[in-house]
Protein backbone atom coordinates (compact mmCIF):
# COMPACT_ATOMS: atom_id res chain seq x y z
CA UNK A 1 0.00 0.00 0.00
CA UNK A 2 1.36 3.25 -1.21
CA UNK A 3 1.07 6.11 1.68
CA UNK A 4 1.18 9.88 1.18
CA UNK A 5 2.12 12.72 3.19
CA UNK A 6 -1.06 14.47 4.66
CA UNK A 7 -2.11 17.72 2.51
CA UNK A 8 -0.52 21.09 3.59
CA UNK A 9 -2.74 23.06 5.49
CA UNK A 10 -4.82 25.37 3.34
CA UNK A 11 -3.82 28.91 3.99
CA UNK A 12 -6.34 31.24 6.48
CA UNK A 13 -7.89 34.38 5.18
CA UNK A 14 -5.61 36.37 7.04
CA UNK A 15 -2.64 34.77 5.57
CA UNK A 16 -3.85 34.90 1.84
CA UNK A 17 -4.57 38.83 2.37
CA UNK A 18 -1.02 39.16 3.75
CA UNK A 19 0.24 37.29 0.96
CA UNK A 20 -1.40 39.36 -1.72
CA UNK A 21 -0.30 42.87 0.30
CA UNK A 22 3.00 41.41 -0.06
CA UNK A 23 2.85 40.75 -3.60
CA UNK A 24 1.39 44.51 -4.31
CA UNK A 25 4.29 46.04 -2.16
CA UNK A 26 6.96 43.72 -3.80
CA UNK A 27 5.36 45.16 -7.33
CA UNK A 28 5.06 48.98 -6.28
CA UNK A 29 8.68 48.96 -4.78
CA UNK A 30 10.08 47.45 -8.06
CA UNK A 31 8.31 50.16 -10.00
CA UNK A 32 9.80 52.70 -7.67
CA UNK A 33 13.21 51.14 -9.08
CA UNK A 34 13.91 48.95 -6.06
CA UNK A 35 14.96 45.63 -6.88
CA UNK A 36 13.82 42.48 -4.73
CA UNK A 37 16.86 40.57 -2.93
CA UNK A 38 14.60 38.33 -0.76
CA UNK A 39 11.17 38.02 0.65
CA UNK A 40 9.55 35.94 3.25
CA UNK A 41 13.18 35.55 4.39
CA UNK A 42 13.16 33.89 7.97
CA UNK A 43 15.38 32.33 11.00
CA UNK A 44 15.01 32.21 15.10
CA UNK A 45 14.48 35.60 15.40
CA UNK A 46 11.54 36.21 12.85
CA UNK A 47 10.83 37.07 9.67
CA UNK A 48 11.70 39.69 6.93
CA UNK A 49 8.53 40.57 4.69
CA UNK A 50 11.22 42.17 2.12
CA UNK A 51 14.49 42.88 1.53
CA UNK A 52 15.40 45.48 -1.49
CA UNK A 53 18.27 47.62 -2.93
CA UNK A 54 16.94 50.70 -3.49
CA UNK A 55 20.87 52.50 -4.98
CA UNK A 56 23.95 52.02 -2.75
CA UNK A 57 21.04 51.53 0.34
CA UNK A 58 19.89 47.92 1.72
CA UNK A 59 16.34 48.55 2.27
CA UNK A 60 14.33 46.39 5.10
CA UNK A 61 10.93 46.25 4.67
CA UNK A 62 7.83 45.44 7.18
CA UNK A 63 4.38 44.56 4.76
CA UNK A 64 1.22 45.52 6.72
CA UNK A 65 -2.13 44.63 5.08
CA UNK A 66 -5.73 45.11 6.31
CA UNK A 67 -9.01 44.46 4.80
CA UNK A 68 -10.39 48.35 6.46
CA UNK A 69 -9.17 50.25 9.49
CA UNK A 70 -12.23 49.27 11.76
CA UNK A 71 -9.43 48.11 14.13
CA UNK A 72 -7.00 50.51 13.57
CA UNK A 73 -4.43 51.17 10.40
CA UNK A 74 -1.31 49.52 9.29
CA UNK A 75 0.73 52.35 10.41
CA UNK A 76 -0.21 51.67 13.68
CA UNK A 77 1.08 47.92 13.98
CA UNK A 78 4.97 49.01 13.87
CA UNK A 79 5.33 49.30 17.40
CA UNK A 80 9.29 50.44 19.15
CA UNK A 81 9.62 46.38 19.81
CA UNK A 82 8.68 45.75 15.96
CA UNK A 83 11.29 48.12 15.32
CA UNK A 84 13.78 46.99 17.73
CA UNK A 85 12.90 43.34 16.43
CA UNK A 86 13.57 44.59 12.34
CA UNK A 87 17.06 45.53 13.30
CA UNK A 88 18.26 42.63 14.81
CA UNK A 89 16.42 40.59 12.02
CA UNK A 90 18.35 43.20 9.46
CA UNK A 91 21.75 42.39 11.24
CA UNK A 92 21.26 38.61 11.15
CA UNK A 93 20.70 39.25 7.39
CA UNK A 94 23.73 41.13 6.51
CA UNK A 95 25.51 38.64 8.74
CA UNK A 96 24.34 35.33 6.91
CA UNK A 97 24.54 37.02 3.40
CA UNK A 98 28.21 38.24 4.23
CA UNK A 99 26.46 41.48 2.64
CA UNK A 100 28.11 45.24 3.63
CA UNK A 101 26.40 47.81 2.03
CA UNK A 102 26.84 51.80 2.40
CA UNK A 103 23.44 52.53 4.12
CA UNK A 104 20.30 50.59 5.93
CA UNK A 105 17.34 51.23 6.14
CA UNK A 106 13.74 50.40 7.48
CA UNK A 107 10.72 50.95 5.63
CA UNK A 108 6.94 49.78 5.96
CA UNK A 109 4.45 49.67 3.23
CA UNK A 110 0.80 49.73 4.57
CA UNK A 111 -1.69 47.99 1.92
CA UNK A 112 -5.55 48.22 2.49
CA UNK A 113 -7.59 46.09 0.73
CA UNK A 114 -11.06 46.58 0.98
CA UNK A 115 -14.03 43.87 -0.42
CA UNK A 116 -14.77 46.75 -2.83
CA UNK A 117 -12.57 49.78 -3.83
CA UNK A 118 -9.49 50.64 -4.64
CA UNK A 119 -6.49 49.21 -2.86
CA UNK A 120 -4.33 51.84 -0.91
CA UNK A 121 -0.59 51.63 -0.58
CA UNK A 122 1.63 53.44 1.80
CA UNK A 123 5.20 53.46 1.13
CA UNK A 124 6.87 55.00 4.46
CA UNK A 125 10.50 54.82 3.98
CA UNK A 126 13.04 55.21 6.95
CA UNK A 127 11.47 54.03 10.57
CA UNK A 128 12.56 54.66 13.50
Amino acid sequence: MTTFPPPAPRPTAKQRLGAYGEELAARHLSRQGMTVLDRNWRCDLGEIDLVLRDGATLVICEVKTRSSTAFGTPHEAVTERKLARMRALAARWLRVHEVRPMDIRLDMVCVISPRRGPVEIDHVPGLG
